[in-house]
């Protein structure tokens, strides 16, 4: 299969399973990319990892597939890749995306889509769309714009330079590096951690850092006011306080 899947204890690995093409993207892999992200909005999924088989996370599209109309470029995005983009940042859950090898293109804007991105010391980071004459896509405009502002945002992505690891952490584009025979068990213990987390509270924090840079300081306060009762109501906050109180490790069940 082109995306694997596995569920283990609340935790969904997706894997794009292209290896002998370094995962590059094509119609089955979004298929199978949409199916995984719609499978992570079951309740017993709190947490995501998406990762890539073999060398590489993912160097974009699949040139052999690449539309030969200008036009259906454009139809290519909007149909293929910018719902698969929608799809992981509305996904209110934790996503951590475990980089283990090139991240180019469309799937470098994957990886920016998720909301943690640990780097094998094998990563690199590849703008890899002006230096062939085209524009940035898949919501990186937006996404990498937001992690390290515009104007380096601007700069890299016309420089087309891979970035390394340890620069990317540097950057603030992934949080860490880890050694790569290490990198798939770094990323099952950080998203088990965050699915033992309240799942409601960690989705409503994901949605107020979403909403704040487009918002005024009085729209986010409002915001925060609005999620906060959510989340009293939630079970998972009756259970924090009682825990609390009675001085024991919460018991967190996702509601």
């Amino acid at each position: 299969m082109d995306v694997e899947v596995t569920l283990d204890d609340a935790v969904l690995t997706v894997t794009l399973n292209r290896p002998e093409v370094l995962n590059a993207l094509n119609a089955a892999m979004h298929d199978g990319l949409a199916a995984a992200l719609d499978q992570a909005m079951a309740d017993d999924v709190r947490a995501v990892v998406l990762t890539g088989a073999g060398r590489g996370f993912c160097v974009g599209q699949d040139v052999a597939e690449f539309p030969s109309d200008p036009a259906a470029v454009g139809e290519l995005l909007r149909t293929r890749y910018n719902p698969n983009i929608s799809r992981l940042r509305s996904l209110r859950k934790p996503v951590i995306a475990a980089v283990n090898g090139p991240a180019a293109g469309a799937g470098l804007a994957l990886a920016l889509a998720c909301d943690v991105r640990l780097a094998a010391s094998t990563a690199s980071f590849v703008p890899a769309f002006v230096g062939i004459g085209l524009v940035p896509d898949s919501g990186i405009s937006h996404t990498l714009s937001r992690l390290i502002g515009p104007s380096r945002a601007f700069e890299w992505m016309v420089s087309g330079r891979r970035l390394p690891a340890e620069e990317a952490v540097a950057w603030g584009l992934a949080s860490r590096v880890v050694e790569e025979t290490e990198l798939a068990v770094a990323a099952g213990e950080l998203a088990a951690g965050l699915a033992a987390m309240p799942t409601r509270a960690v989705a409503l924090t994901k949605l107020l850092f979403d909403r704040a840079p487009a918002a005024s300081l009085a729209e986010q306060l409002e915001l925060e006011a609005d999620l906060q009762a959510q989340a009293a109501a939630t079970e998972d906050f009756a259970e924090g306080v009682r825990a609390f109180l009675e001085k024991r490790p919460p018991r967190f069940q996702g509601r």
